[in-house]
């Protein structure tokens, strides 16, 4: 949540010449409502069962670029998806700048509480040993801008083509 998945994926979709898709967007496209809308009349569980739908249709398509909501490694399945339909990539950042990049942001239902840095700091413990479980290739955000990480990701994946082995030993993810 914050790290830039939908701006550094639309940015890398369009120099490799892919098609976008964000899987929160294609949630809001369908029900025609927002996420948070979703999360107060269903609830997070809720939500998730829907992701996971989405999220397995779009893993099936092919020549594209995927950007998740930032829980969608929580399931198991959908982990699983990730890994045996693409090439995943975990934009890393730390809870410190998470919060920077989503304080002021209304549509985070996760981050409506008393203590929004605290919660942020709860979700990236437990989320990021999943995104390293899954991430074939990870890379800090820090403050990178869109066109540089881009351009860096794609140098990465290019890497990672190259020489598969040698990146999955190093992400662990």
């Amino acid at each position: 949540m914050g790290a830039g998945k939908t701006s550094v994926g639309r940015y890398l979709a369009k120099r490799l010449g892919k098609t976008f898709y964000d899987c929160d967007h294609e949630i809001e496209r369908r029900t025609g409502v927002k996420i948070p809308v979703i999360f107060d009349i269903e609830g997070e569980a809720g939500f998730r069962v829907r992701e996971s739908s989405v999220l397995s249709e779009l893993t099936k398509l092919q020549n594209i670029v995927l950007a998740t909501g930032g829980g969608a490694v929580i399931s198991a399945g959908n982990r699983q998806q990730l890994v045996n339909h693409g090439t995943v990539i975990y934009l890393r950042a730390s809870p410190a700048d998470l919060w920077q990049r989503t304080r002021n942001d209304r549509n985070r239902p996760l981050l409506q509480t008393a203590d929004p840095h605290a919660r942020l700091t709860q979700l990236f413990a437990e989320r990021d040993p999943l995104y390293r479980e899954v991430a074939a290739v990870i890379e800090d955000t820090g403050s990178q801008s869109v066109r540089s990480l881009a351009q860096r990701l794609e140098q990465r994946l290019q890497e990672h083509f190259r020489h598969p082995s040698s990146d999955n030993a190093t992400a662990g993810h």
